[in-house]
């Protein structure tokens, strides 16, 4: 025993010298590696900003405190890596200097702007990247090393080749998500459309108006960017909404004037009147263009400013792990289950960090008990270690379970020989380590990330401190919101008491209620354990329980309010359009997205939709949106906004006048109007849009016209199953546009609404892209009439 415990030891300390000699060898590299890089850049500034990019001492690396803080350590120690290694081997990236160039620019950037990406994607790629430097380190040792010849050379060089095209190929998808941003969805299509103009065949007054318009928001691009990094308020939220309509505007006017230049061409017989009509058509476009240009002026000179940078509001008090006697259930974290061991089980014998991301209450424990408890995970990992925060180490030695107490142990003064005895176990078994909210020596962390036997570790906390080489070994996995029938599959097991039949009604309402939240769906279930099985009974706990589950969201709704891009926020106004607890199919919503530009594709391998759906995808991962139902091939069917959700999102689309009815603006932009911008029948009486739908016929038309002339988007709800909803949406809809209003529309939604009859007039509603008559029963479409 004694012989052990030297041994141990002396190990140890070995191991810790070495940690000691590479670190200050290191440290020479770099600080000769910077100095050799900034004495050779002849621009000053230039190498003083890709010092701050990458100066590792602002970064703390001691502590992470979420994925983002992981990301931005992994960016700095590889593109570190790459710095140092083309320094001492200027040559090394001979043939693939552009690739290994565009990766290390686009990885620079993402390091500044790491909150803007999904972390597990980046992370991923970044690790690929890495395999790349170190086939290239191989590559420059290999002339040294008389057992490496051409042919493994040549291998080596064709596996580089072949991931760095996966590299940038991901790197693309990564970024074209990331890459949105107001400044893209909203001035790029402004750009299309006047490079799309006929600039040699307009007259230069004409030409210089359009030109003008798409400098002067051009100008505004690296202030647009910037929007995303900060906090708006209600002003500010209006300002970008304004602006996204002036745009738009500056988009419908090119379009009628392309399309008008169209028709008269095909009219040129007509000859002096094709003539008049074309100097007519651009002396309107350009008149037009300068009231642009003057609303682009004004709101250039009021640009909003931040309240706040990222990160300085005020953070909530996290919620403390839930003490609860339930056994975790597996039936509602299946795919979670099933992705983790995937990844525990793998061959690569290097020591791996495994952290669970997510809010509080999302399942974080109960999965990492799924997965100690795996009789799959047992049979792999000899050895399993879990930690709780209540200081207790459950030690499993094959299928033997120990379990110890920490704070006894120091106080008995066996804590030192329990490590030693731990740190011997780790060396020499395939283990599994467990941290669940608690402290585990660091010392002995460190160790780990020298054992190459296939050992693993769980994080349920991105607090827990770790050492630097540990953090680069990471690979974090995001929770998501759970769906209904998972949710229903937890309450049920939760219980613990059968459910009578007629309690089974309630089942949807209680999905809904919890949001796909766990720990809400879990205390509920608890709650009900202790009142009678009926229905009166539980209605009223249920009532009780909508009023006292904000505290419980408190975490996520901070997230949102720091974290959510100025893009984002934007797509996810569009949830508050549907109903309350409303299932919104994934492709009614990718396709609404896409029709009002609220996402850009980025060159010509990807289309809108596809951005969209990436997009989605992102926000599910987040915890923002909740999955519902899935398709049969395990693709997102349904999603929505739990309830305490969509009440901020919808009180914070009201603020920025997303739909356009608030006159609570500032008023020199002239934005004190009652204009609407998104139209929604939800049958509202309270509403005044529900009067001129469905009330009395004999509105008059020019009454429409104050409310209705500026309206992208008409999308009903109406979902009666008689004769009126159809009726009543035809008559709506001609005496629209008999008043000249709905022209800017751009989408009609009348999806579910019982055969809606289209007035004939509905050909001159020319921006309309996306119309949508599914599930209607329409037989027939009538003609339409330009």
């Amino acid at each position: 025993m004694e012989f052990l415990q030297s041994f141990v030891w002396g190990f140890v300390a070995y191991k810790f010298i070495k940690i000691l000699r590479e670190y200050y060898a290191r440290k020479v590299r770099e600080e000769e590696a910077w100095r050799t890089m900034t004495e050779g850049r002849n621009n000053k500034e230039e190498a003083e900003e890709m010092w701050h990019t990458l100066d590792r001492d602002k970064v703390d690396w001691a502590v992470v405190y979420d994925a983002e803080d992981w990301v931005k350590i992994v960016l700095s120690r590889v593109i570190e890596k790459l710095y140092v290694l083309r320094i001492q081997e200027p040559a090394v990236s001979t043939g693939v200097e552009e690739d290994i160039e565009w990766i290390q620019r686009e990885l620079m950037n993402a390091r500044v702007r790491y909150y803007s990406y999904s972390s597990e994607e980046l992370m991923e790629v970044t690790y690929d990247f890495k395999d790349v430097i170190d086939d290239l380190i191989i590559l420059r040792s290999a002339p040294k090393q008389s057992k490496v010849g051409n042919w493994e050379r040549c291998l080596v060089l064709i596996g580089i080749h072949k991931k760095l095209e996966l590299i940038k190929k991901s790197m693309s998808d990564i970024f074209a998500i990331s890459g949105q941003s107001v400044a893209n969805t909203v001035v790029s299509p402004v750009e299309e459309k006047v490079s799309a103009l006929p600039l040699g065949a307009i007259h230069p007054i004409t030409k210089k108006a359009a030109m003008r318009v798409l400098d002067k928001l051009r100008s505004l691009n690296p202030f647009l960017k910037g929007l995303e990094s900060v906090e708006l308020d209600n002003s500010g939220m209006v300002w970008t909404e304004e602006l996204s309509h002036v745009c738009l505007s500056a988009v419908t006017a090119i379009n009628h004037f392309i399309n008008k230049t169209e028709q008269l061409k095909r009219r040129s017989w007509m000859g002096f009147l094709s003539a008049f009509g074309k100097v007519k058509s651009q002396d309107k476009l350009a008149m037009e263009m300068d009231k642009i240009y003057a609303k682009i002026q004004n709101l250039s000179i009021h640009r909003p400013k931040p309240v706040n940078g990222r990160g300085q509001s005020t953070t909530p008090k996290s919620i403390p792990p839930q003490p609860t006697t339930q056994e975790p259930d597996l039936a509602s974290f299946g795919d979670d289950v099933q992705a983790m061991i995937s990844r525990l089980l793998t061959k690569d014998q290097s020591f791996k960090v495994i952290p669970t991301m997510g809010m509080e209450g999302i399942g974080r424990t109960t999965l990492a008990k799924l997965i100690f408890n795996n009789k799959a995970v047992i049979h792999h990992f000899p050895f399993g270690v879990c930690t709780s925060d209540d200081c207790r180490l459950l030690l499993r030695n094959k299928e033997k379970m120990v379990s110890s107490d920490l704070d006894q142990l120091l106080a008995v003064g066996s804590y030192e020989e329990e490590m030693q005895r731990l740190n011997a176990s780790f060396i020499k078994n395939r283990s599994l380590i467990v941290l669940d909210h608690s402290f585990f020596p660091y010392e002995m962390l460190q160790g780990l990330q020298y054992t190459l036997n296939g050992s693993r570790m769980i994080l349920t906390d991105t607090k827990t401190w770790l050492p630097p080489n540990l953090q680069m070994k990471s690979d974090p996995h995001s929770l998501r919101l759970r769906t209904d029938e998972e949710s229903w599959a937890l309450f049920t097991h939760a219980l613990k008491t059968s459910i009578p039949s007629e309690l089974r009604k309630l089942k949807d309402e209680i999905a809904k209620r919890c949001g796909g939240l766990p720990l809400l769906i879990v205390k509920f279930a608890e709650e009900l354990s202790h009142k009678d099985a009926t229905i009166e009974e539980w209605s009223t706990v249920l009532q009780q329980f909508n009023h006292d589950q904000k505290q419980l969201w408190s975490n996520i709704l901070y997230k949102i309010h720091n974290e959510s891009s100025l893009y984002m926020r934007r797509c996810l106004f569009y949830f508050t359009l549907f109903p309350q607890d409303f299932d919104i199919p994934t492709r009614r919503l990718i396709a609404l997205w896409v029709a009002e530009g609220l996402v850009q594709a980025k060159g010509d391998n990807e289309t809108p939709e596809d951005v969209a759906e990436r997009c989605l995808n992102l926000l599910i991962a987040q915890g923002m949106v909740q999955l519902t139902k899935k398709k049969l091939n395990g693709n997102v069917k349904m999603v929505r906004l739990p309830d305490v959700l969509r009440q901020y999102w919808l009180s914070k689309s009201q603020q920025a006048t997303f739909l356009g009815v608030h006159t609570n603006t500032r008023s020199e932009l002239s934005l004190g109007t009652n204009k609407v911008r998104r139209l929604i029948d939800h049958l509202d009486k309270e509403d005044i849009s529900f009067y001129h739908i469905h009330g009395d016929c004999n509105t008059t038309s020019t009454s429409l016209t104050p409310y209705y002339e500026g309206v992208l988007s008409f999308l009903s709800f109406d979902t009666r199953k008689e004769s009126k909803p159809g009726e009543e949406a035809r008559n709506f809809l001609r005496r629209c546009i008999s008043s000249d209003c709905f022209l800017w529309l751009l989408v009609l939604d009348l999806e579910n609404v019982f055969r809606p009859k289209l007035p004939d007039a509905i050909g001159k509603l020319t921006q309309l892209r996306y119309l949508d008559l599914r599930s209607t029963f329409l037989e027939t479409v009538s003609s339409v009439r330009i």
